[in-house]
């Protein structure tokens, strides 16, 4: 009799369950999120966008090296690129509507549908790559914007729900958790991303997600998928992130970020031993830029940056995000570690300083390329091809914009100034080591 107890325990533990969920308790309604969505639902908007794009009729006319090979003009060509994503209503006054970079970059028509089914033109009010967050704008009426919680306070495990239109569907709603936090390393802007097991696909790009009470705690933007739908893991940027970028957007219609000049790393724990730290938090400084913010206000390499303005710090890129989004001309409040001790100091952040370099200036060879210095994630100087002019020596060489130039004749650069000291030490030759997105290859010019 026992044994036939046992066996028939699970059905009866199903049969229960079943029973305890019953359309209404007590004559109150099961819960339900219903009641938040009607509220949300209405301030995410769909985006579509066209653009028209200008191509070679083969890849081989796009390799200068071929053209001139086989002496042929380049034969472009004009095709229409259609792309869909979301978007968040947050100033229902004005008509102001957060969504990616990525969403509406290059685009030469954006469409707003709103969730009654209006449609409006919009125009771009400004766009940052570096955080993939755009800001654009519609003239209508009876718009609802989300209001916005503050993305700091939230915990692994809170529930979330986003919001958005994938695979061009329509109004999908999808709920889940906080899966992480902090998250970054997707690319090379600034990341502090949300992980999310609620459902973003394609198409979502751009849409909200919102907390329990309907308010706004980030913008949807990647998911990490090996075939192109949602495995569980998906990416927001922190709301606190987005605002600080739309506020200057609206005011300035770019971002106008400042520098305080230091190289960083995060501090692990073998450098925690080593500089005698009993914690693991915070940001090294590897390095501090002469006649830099930083070097006047008194840091030094080995410090280890523990709060900004009052706030942990978690990590560089931690350090990196909370100084890239202040304008140049701010005062922020550093507490640190040194040499096992707590200090304060206040540095005043400046606007980057532009070095560019004419490339007819560093060799003949170079004459139609200038070379620009940029930090990296970490603040570690590079350099970088800011321009190459169609025709000239550098692009005849195979010089594109956006290269990175690692080495000339074997010979590390990180600043303009390097490079006529290592292009003067080949007694001739001209190697370059550069890297163009994730390759990296040696051009020899004669």
């Amino acid at each position: 009799m026992k044994a036939i107890l046992l066996l028939l325990a699970p059905f009866l533990v199903s049969a229960l369950a079943q029973a305890q969920f019953p359309a209404a308790v007590d004559g109150e309604p099961l819960p339900t999120l219903a009641p938040m969505l009607e509220r949300t639902v209405p301030a995410v908007v769909n985006v579509s966008t066209r653009a028209f794009v200008v191509e070679s009729v083969s890849p081989l006319f796009d390799d200068p090296f071929f053209r001139r090979f086989f002496d042929l003009p380049a034969q472009p060509r004009e095709r229409q690129r259609q792309g869909l994503g979301s978007g968040v209503i947050v100033d229902a006054d004005r008509g102001l509507i957060l969504t990616n970079n990525h969403v509406i970059e290059r685009a030469n028509e954006i469409v707003v549908t709103l969730h009654d089914g209006r449609r409006y033109d919009a125009e771009v009010i400004g766009a940052d790559r570096e955080t993939d967050i755009a800001l654009i704008r519609i003239d209508a009426a009876g718009l609802h914007a989300l209001p916005f919680a503050d993305s700091d306070h939230l915990r692994v495990g809170d529930f979330v729900v986003a919001i958005g239109n994938p695979f061009g569907l329509g109004q999908t709603v999808t709920s889940g958790i906080v899966s992480a936090l902090g998250r970054s390393g997707l690319g090379e802007g600034f990341e502090d991303f949300i992980q999310t097991d609620a459902s973003i696909n394609p198409g979502n790009s751009g849409g909200a997600l919102v907390n329990l009470r309907g308010e706004l705690i980030g913008i949807n933007t990647a998911i990490l998928a090996r075939g192109g739908g949602n495995i569980g893991i998906g990416f927001a940027i922190p709301i606190n992130m987005a605002r600080a970028v739309q506020e200057h957007l609206v005011e300035d219609g770019v971002v106008s970020r400042g520098q305080l000049g230091v190289a960083i790393q995060d501090l692990t724990p073998e450098l925690a031993q080593a500089f005698a730290l009993d914690r693991t938090g915070g940001a090294v400084i590897a390095r501090v830029e002469p006649d830099s913010p930083a070097q006047r206000a008194g840091l030094r390499a080995g410090d280890v940056v523990v709060e900004v303005d009052g706030r942990p710090v978690r990590g560089a890129s931690d350090l990196r995000n909370r100084i890239g989004l202040l304008r140049a001309g701010t005062d922020v409040e550093l507490r640190l570690l040194r040499n096992g001790r707590a200090q304060t100091v206040t540095a005043r952040i400046e606007a980057p300083r532009p070095q560019e370099l004419d490339g007819q200036a560093i060799d003949p060879r170079l004459e139609g390329a200038r070379f620009a210095r940029v930090l990296d994630r970490d603040g570690a100087g590079r350099i970088r091809i800011a321009s190459v002019q169609p025709r000239s020596p550098a692009a005849r060489a195979g010089l594109r914009e956006g290269d990175v130039l690692l080495s000339v004749n074997r010979r590390e650069v990180s600043r303009p100034e390097d490079l006529t000291a290592a292009a003067q030490a080949g007694r001739g030759t001209l190697l370059l080591n550069l890297q163009r997105g994730t390759s990296a290859f040696f051009l020899m010019l004669q």
